[in-house]
């Protein structure tokens, strides 16, 4: 097995770099732009886990954060807009007109980064962020390792530092499967999420400010369930923050999932206060993923740990503030096993 091929090209003529590495019962591929997971194996299953593309191009065609890590600010910030000690700073949005989305147009989720080490069961990559890149103020240093080892576990280690306050809030933006690859909708897929709130948004996808509770709506993800709403239930476009805690904190499980075919187990473990469920509806129909899968709405859902979306706007949310004297670290593991 070659563990360092070029897998393509990005617009700006720099070669994109596949790292492939293997351990514990898994198999990864991570590209150099975007930090993205390119592929994910486990032993004795003949899908991938996640969606992808086989093509780079595809990558740069269809920007659906496949994999990718997302920053300087994952998730959405109202208008793009925020202030700093008395500073107001305007970043630049994913669209024209449109809030801040995953760190703007060229955010991290479509960077090229550099590969600063790699071995048999793991790959280190960095990224330096200077200081206006997309609005954002001040020198961000980041650096994320994947890391694979037994049973069945991928460790996503993300850190980072700066030289002037800014926001910092890195999230890993993978579409799972853990049926066919994709091939199929993931509706059917048992889920449990615990938490007992959810951030309720408008029609832009921006959080109302309200913590609500999860009891007694088609957000109660405490007791496993499918993602398919109850038939009596009005359909729901799940693409919602749901609040773990109130502060980054040890190392412990948010979520559960399991494809009803295969009988493939994952387990989500974090240190972030939030998780972004997105079903997976906007993926575009006869998208084309690895091995010739034809993608569609709900061929994969998101589980991505972060902390709680439009934060700069809420000072009760948990804030993604990082300043000089601190360090951003992040841990989110996915742990898979057959059940």
């Amino acid at each position: 097995m070659e563990r360092d091929q070029v897998f393509g090209t990005t617009p700006a003529g720099e070669p994109v770099r596949r790292i492939t590495i293997e351990a514990g019962g898994l198999t990864a591929s991570i590209l150099s732009c975007g930090a993205i997971l390119q592929d994910l194996r486990l032993d004795g299953h003949d899908a991938p886990l996640t969606l992808g593309f086989d093509r780079f191009q595809d990558y740069v065609d269809h920007p659906n954060y496949f994999g990718a890590v997302v920053g300087r600010h994952a998730n959405r910030i109202r208008d793009g807009r925020f202030t700093i000690a008395g500073v107001d700073y305007q970043i630049d949005p994913e669209r024209p007109d449109l809030h801040g989305l995953h760190g703007g147009r060229n955010g991290f989720g479509r960077r090229n980064w550099s590969i600063s080490g790699y071995g048999e069961d793991f790959v280190a990559l960095s990224l330096t962020d200077h200081d206006g890149e997309m609005g954002f103020p001040g020198r961000v240093e980041a650096h994320c390792t994947y890391r694979l080892r037994a049973p069945g576990i991928l460790s996503v280690e993300m850190n980072a530092t700066t030289d002037q306050p800014t926001l910092c809030n890195l999230a890993h933006h993978a579409y799972f499967n853990l049926d066919d690859g994709g091939s199929g909708d993931t509706l059917s897929h048992q889920l449990r999420i615990a938490a007992d709130g959810y951030l309720p948004v408008d029609d832009e996808l921006i959080p109302t400010g309200l913590v609500q509770p999860v009891d007694g709506t088609e957000f109660d993800f405490r007791t496993a369930r499918t993602i398919r709403p109850a038939p009596d239930a009005a359909p729901i476009h799940y693409d919602h923050n749901f609040c773990l805690s109130s502060a980054r904190h040890a190392l412990k499980q948010a979520a559960w999932a399991k494809g009803p075919a295969s009988g493939v187990e994952l387990e989500v473990w974090t240190t972030e206060p939030g998780l972004q469920f997105y079903a997976g509806h906007y993926i575009e129909e006869g998208l084309r993923g690895i091995e010739g899968r034809s993608y569609g709405p709900f061929s994969g859902f998101c589980l991505e740990a972060q902390t709680w979306p439009d934060s700069p706007h809420r000072p009760y949310f948990p804030q993604a503030l990082l300043r000089p004297d601190e360090v951003y670290r992040h841990i989110t593991e996915f742990r898979f096993h057959r059940g």
